[in-house]
């Protein structure tokens, strides 16, 4: 009796709750399959009790945007007005005029950079990274937030707690110690307390006096350091952004802040008045499970569908939904030049292995993909036409765009935008019959390992 009232109450709840098919018939199928244990499972990883909390608090806070929307057809509409216009529905958001975004490389440039603005900070500090080390890389972090601070900045960091460690933080405890302001996101060391045990915060941001802002796909770690030859170099792509647009990035921190804390940062510390200083038209997109869609896959399936000339893509992995794995072949068969630029080798295999089945697809379709050399790229790139991108902490992969909190902003600069495609290394083509010879036993290694992907 008790079986059939849990596997009872788990349909009810994903009839009411769960959008997609294949994923309710799935939970379905655990419950009455699974005595008790699938009603665990289903508490533990499918019930998403963020979303509800997170829409509780944005219906509090007190900065808001109201989108400035411009008709598609409009007399001045330009070719990126329906992809401006669709993005600006979804989000809510203006695209913001006189931003500058600069592209930094690498640790090895990225993280002096941002030392030195944490170190001339006079009012705040707001820091999120997926990664937090306490080495080589890390420690300069800590003892410049920990100046900060003690200079009466207000500072505040936030830490994923499962990529920044879920047993022990060392970044964690030492800022604590020292006193800063410190949280690790979705993190507690009793199963019942977690939200949502499969979901991860990615973003990397940091936010200077409201006027400065870093974020990209750069985690704090010595991989990142290439000049010091670490045994697994990460290449990676971050950019350090000025303007108007900085307040939602500034608004990006806050939400998850005061998600995570409840302490909510309003005051003009945080929220400055900001002039222009650039050409760049800017736009953050988030995404995650606290928000009603998946902005992120949604964005990129927009610009997708408004690419006259090109595509390029830039992931470290590239396991999308099958949507985006169908809108760019589309893309490629309509005339679209469609190049997906990928690691030759990423730094996790089993990824690797299900990479193969959508990368085949797109190559039937007339895309062309490209392995890039070591060391390993974690860039996250997209470029429509030569004048628009999409630059971030977002994977094409299910996990970023579905179960992750990610951080993208869009951008409309042609200059910008054929700088950042010229940094990226074209690398070797994967070709079709590569693909095809694949023996029996590793095909269906590879398809076995593509069903595991939302948990990778």
């Amino acid at each position: 009796m008790a079986h059939i009232v849990i596997a009872g109450g788990v349909t009810v709840h994903v009839l009411l709750y769960k959008r997609n098919i294949g994923t309710s018939i799935s939970w379905m199928g655990i419950a009455w399959l699974s005595p008790f244990i699938g009603g665990v499972l289903y508490y533990a990883l499918g019930v998403n009790r963020v979303k509800r909390r997170a829409m509780r608090l944005r219906r509090e806070r007190s900065h808001m945007f109201l989108v400035d929307e411009v008709a598609p057809n409009a007399p001045d509409a330009g070719p990126l007005t329906p992809l401006e216009y669709a993005i600006g529905r979804l989000t809510g958001l203006s695209a913001e005029s006189g931003n500058k975004v600069s592209l930094i490389r690498n640790g090895d440039n990225a993280y002096p950079a941002m030392l030195a603005a944490i170190d001339a900070a006079e009012k705040s500090v707001g820091l999120a990274s997926y990664i937090f080390r306490d080495d080589a890389a890390g420690l300069p972090f800590i003892a410049a937030l920990i100046r900060a601070h003690r200079r009466g900045v207000a500072v505040r960091v936030l830490i994923d707690g499962i990529g920044g460690g879920y047993f022990r933080s060392g970044t964690y405890e030492r800022l604590r110690e020292a006193g800063v302001p410190v949280d690790r996101f979705l993190h507690s060391y009793v199963p019942w307390k977690t939200p949502f045990l499969n979901l991860r915060n990615h973003r990397k941001l940091l936010v200077v006096d409201g006027r400065i802002a870093f974020t990209g796909g750069i985690n704090i770690g010595a991989e990142n350091l290439l000049a010091s030859n670490p045994p697994h170099p990460v290449r990676d792509t971050h950019f350090r952004l000025e303007g108007p647009v900085v307040e939602q990035l500034t608004e990006v921190f806050a939400d998850d802040w005061v998600y995570e804390t409840g302490e909510k940062l309003l005051d003009e510390a945080w929220f400055p008045e900001l002039a222009p200083c650039g050409d760049a038209v800017a736009r953050v997109v988030t995404s995650g499970p606290d928000e009603d869609m998946e902005q992120i896959e949604l964005a990129m399936l927009h610009a997708t569908s408004c690419a006259r000339r090109s595509i390029r893509v830039v992931t470290p992995y590239f396991l999308p939904p099958d949507v985006l794995t169908t809108a760019l072949g589309l893309a490629a068969m309509r005339g679209i030049a469609v190049d997906v630029f990928v690691p030759q080798h990423s730094n996790h295999r089993v990824l690797d292995w299900a990479r193969r089945v959508p990368l085949r697809n797109l190559l039937e379709a007339g895309c062309r993909v490209w392995l890039m050399p070591p060391p390993f790229d974690h860039s996250k790139l997209m470029a429509i036409d030569d004048a628009w991108s999409l630059i971030g902490s977002a994977n094409w992969d299910i996990r970023s765009l579905r179960l992750n909190f990610e951080l993208n902003v869009e951008i409309q600069d042609e200059a910008f935008t054929r700088m950042l495609m010229a940094e990226v290394p074209k690398g070797l083509p994967l070709t079709l019959s590569e693909i095809e010879g694949d023996s029996l036993p590793l095909k269906l290694r590879n398809n076995a390992a593509r069903l595991l992907q939302p948990y990778l």
